[in-house]
């Protein structure tokens, strides 16, 4: 087993798991069959059904599971990892999808892993989440965990809007941009690197700003000390939205705030790979847009 510093010492060996995958993935249905069918032959006991599924959500937030594994792309990763962060339950990703950030295992390799999982070599690897609140005056209209990002932007109209943000309850600046991210080392290779952002290593505890489209506002990233706070506060006759994690955005109108800072859990993804491989993957990652049809 890797002697990695994020390793909890007092893991025990995983015998229940559960996996699962999104409806709509290709091929998934199959893919977790066979891959339920295979573990069971190993010993393992093994339930799955569909993330989505709400009996089989429960028995993971009770934590009845060791493991989840999820088969899918990094959406399919980042719901899976709202269910198991705040309940620790770590998650192996079986790659469906085009990119694989989160991912550890390709499609059609999950096979040679197996004996690893049955002889404990393998460590956990711990990623910041964040948790946002949003509030009018002293209501609050909601608050969620989330391992990329929140995003406070502008609305339908193709007009930027006026976000001022507070850092530790002190001023940093105000923007006038399309919209404002608040990211995670996670979610530093997600949206707010397509807006010009750095690659933060996925082990940082830190949130990173970036400004989307700024007009003459501040149009440089800014990664905040370890267990720093940023508020945003909309300040515009125009209408803005707050996207978490790219779920279903909510409204916001002039004054209303968005509290986002690091929350205490986090999530955990089981690894095969040496530590080092985030840097030995950025690369062909950042070369080979599968989107764009011109990948290798």
């Amino acid at each position: 087993m890797y002697n990695c510093p994020d390793m909890s010492a007092d893991m025990q060996s995983i015998t229940r798991i559960a996996v699962i995958t999104y409806p709509g993935v290709p091929g998934a249905i199959e893919e977790m069959n066979q891959v339920t069918e295979v573990l069971g032959k190993h010993g393992f006991q093994v339930s799955q059904g569909m993330l989505n599924d709400d009996s089989l959500r429960k028995r993971v937030q009770d934590q009845e599971f060791d493991l989840l594994i999820a088969l899918g792309g990094d959406g399919t990763m980042l719901r899976a990892g709202h269910l198991c962060g705040p309940v620790d339950v770590p998650i192996l990703g079986i790659n469906l999808g085009r990119f694989g950030f989160l991912t550890e295992i390709q499609q059609n390799k999950w096979q040679q892993s197996i004996d690893r999982l049955l002889s404990d070599d393998y460590w956990i690897e711990k990623r910041m989440m964040l948790r946002a609140e949003a509030w009018r005056s002293d209501e609050l209209l909601g608050d969620w965990i989330v391992l990329n990002e929140v995003v406070v932007t502008r609305g339908s109209l193709v007009r930027p809007v006026q976000l001022i943000a507070r850092v530790d309850g002190r001023y940093l600046t105000t923007y006038v941009a399309d919209g404002l991210i608040a990211a995670t080392p996670t979610g530093s290779t997600a949206y707010a690197l397509a807006a010009g952002g750095p690659i933060l290593p996925p082990d940082l505890r830190n949130i990173l700003l970036v400004a989307v489209a700024p007009h003459l506002s501040l149009d440089r990233a800014i990664i905040l000390a370890e267990g720093s706070t940023v508020n945003i506060e909309v300040s515009s006759e125009y209408q803005a939205v707050l996207s978490p994690d790219g779920q279903e955005p909510i409204e916001l109108i002039n004054g209303d705030r968005v509290e986002v800072y690091a929350d205490e859990h986090t999530v955990q993804f089981l690894r095969f790979q040496d530590p080092g491989y985030f840097y030995r993957n950025i690369t062909p990652h950042m070369s080979n847009n599968p989107s764009t049809g011109n990948h290798r």
